[in-house]
């Protein structure tokens, strides 16, 4: 159980504090809720740039890292589809260097052609390096617009195509930055060794100034039901023939999300589950294979993907995954429901003694809208058995569901 008090500023920014006097340590988390889910199909990768962005200095504090580094504090940041979030690490007694750092680039960013052009360069190589340059990096680039057409799930975080960063302008992202990085499309945590009412007072002295924005709730286009098989093959030059299976589930907050999570751990987490024992151990058809969640805000994928031995046909190792598929929905035991729901348990207790998951989980939880989400999901999963799975399983586990891409070697 992860105790909190949650405040409300003037100005719309949420305020989440954590006390835990067993640290010497905080943590100061700003989530903002904007993600690649925000942009527009004609012009991508905007969220992840302005992560890049935030580092280029503010107008008080020229150098960011270096203001920290002299307090010895560790930071860092993430962008994914549908948050952006940065946190800083460092003693309690400094927790006020951290603050001032965030509320300064919250609201007085520095934007000049100069840092834009050098933040582009990066993340252009970045694109490069992790997605074109390297054996199976463009798989996402292709599964993603084949799993999904209307919703903007369809394209990466770091953008559909260099040439949407390439051309992003100073003005475009001066607009996004004003438009997203505002109190209220915040949510501020601060976790660790600090009363909550110091927390939320040194909050109002750094940020209460900052004016509210005109955030306007915006509608994403739902993705319509997936009523037919979708196929994609490529090829490239790769080291071993490949399949990916995306199959459309709940998004988080639904319950039909936590079963998903346990029947993908239950197909193909480690080398207890079923893919790995049957197609990777037993009859090596497999060289690795694995069954995952994205964990989206909106209805997500389960994936099932992995790298196939080389001497077997691509499309026997693909029926194979059906042939897994189907003996779970025939034959499925309440101990192996139960061991899977265990293990998700234990995972989720390790995760809470970081002080950072914990921080970054109280702000997910209530950009979800419900901070208690944070103690409710382990219950949910607690409360599933093999009803409530083989029920998900049915649902979702559809040939008429899946989006499949066999990404093949050159011949």
């Amino acid at each position: 159980m992860i105790k909190f008090e949650e405040y409300l500023l003037s100005n719309g920014l949420t305020l989440i504090t954590h006390q835990d006097k067993n640290t010497p340590l905080v943590v100061v988390n700003v989530l903002y809720k904007v993600g690649s889910r925000n942009e527009h199909a004609h012009h991508t990768g905007l969220a992840h740039l302005h992560e890049h962005l935030m580092f280029g200095g503010s107008r008080h504090v020229p150098d960011y890292d270096k203001v920290l580094q002299k307090v010895g504090a560790e930071n860092n940041a993430f962008t994914n589809t549908d948050i952006t979030d940065y946190y800083v690490i460092l003693d309690a007694e400094n927790i006020e260097t951290a603050l001032w750092t965030e509320s300064d680039r919250m609201h007085l960013l520095n934007f000049n052609q100069k840092t834009l052009d050098v933040q582009k360069s990066v993340v252009i190589e970045e694109f490069k390096q992790r997605y074109l340059n390297i054996p199976y990096g463009d798989v996402w680039l292709k599964l993603r617009p084949l799993a999904y057409t209307q919703h903007p799930y369809r394209w990466l975080t770091i953008g559909k195509r260099i040439e949407h960063i390439e051309q992003t302008t100073l003005e475009q992202a001066i607009d996004f930055y004003r438009k997203y990085y505002t109190p209220n499309n915040a949510i501020l945590t601060i976790a660790g060794n600090i009363e909550s009412s110091h927390a939320y007072d040194l909050t109002c002295k750094w940020f209460d100034d900052i004016p509210a924005g005109n955030v306007e709730k915006e509608e994403l286009p739902e993705e319509p039901v997936q009523l037919n098989r979708r196929f994609l093959e490529i090829q490239n030059n790769v080291p071993l023939n490949s399949i990916y299976k995306a199959y459309h589930m709940p998004g988080r907050g639904n319950k039909g999300f936590y079963t998903a999570d346990i029947l993908s751990d239950l197909l193909g987490r480690g080398k207890s589950s079923r893919l790995h024992q049957n197609l990777v151990k037993s009859k090596q058809i497999f060289n690795n294979l694995n069954a995952y969640i994205l964990g989206t805000e909106d209805p997500g994928l389960l994936v099932i993907s992995g790298k196939i031995n080389p001497g077997i046909d691509i499309n026997d190792a693909d029926n194979y995954i059906i042939e897994e598929i189907d003996r779970l929905l025939n034959h499925l035991e309440d101990s192996e429901v139960e061991k899977t729901i265990h293990q998700a348990e234990s995972s989720n207790y390790f995760s809470e003694v970081e002080l950072l998951n914990r921080s970054i989980g109280l702000a997910v939880a209530n950009s979800l809208g419900n901070t208690n989400l944070v103690n409710e999901e382990i219950n949910t999963i607690l409360n599933l058995d093999k009803k409530d799975v083989l029920s998900i399983a049915n649902d979702i586990l559809l040939d008429s569901n899946c989006s499949t891409l066999h990404y093949k070697m050159n011949n």
